[in-house]
């Protein structure tokens, strides 16, 4: 059975409660987070969330792989990706 998900509205409702704001107004603040966040990373900085972890995009070598379906080697091409790595305080909380 699948893990249920959180949506950032979701977040956004508790935090309302939380803090006395209108769900609009905190919706608004999280989704301009996320826009922040992206800025960050397109601009090739690493961004720090305290108490979370570090999200940076690494860039990935070009490698040799093989077609499962068919036993095939191919040539992966190099790539980006968003590497996240967390937290000391979130992993002793959740490990």
């Amino acid at each position: 059975m699948a893990e249920p998900t959180v949506t950032l509205k979701q977040v956004a409702a508790e935090l309302a409660d939380k803090h006395d704001m209108s769900k609009k107004d905190t919706t608004a603040l999280l989704e301009g987070m996320v826009d922040s966040f992206v800025e960050h990373l397109q601009g090739g900085e690493r961004v720090r969330i305290p108490g979370l972890g570090i999200l940076q995009v690494k860039q990935m070598k070009a490698r040799m792989g093989r077609n499962p379906a068919t036993g095939e080697q191919i040539q992966i091409p190099a790539k980006k990706k968003v590497a996240f790595r967390i937290a000391k305080d979130l992993k002793d909380k959740l490990l």
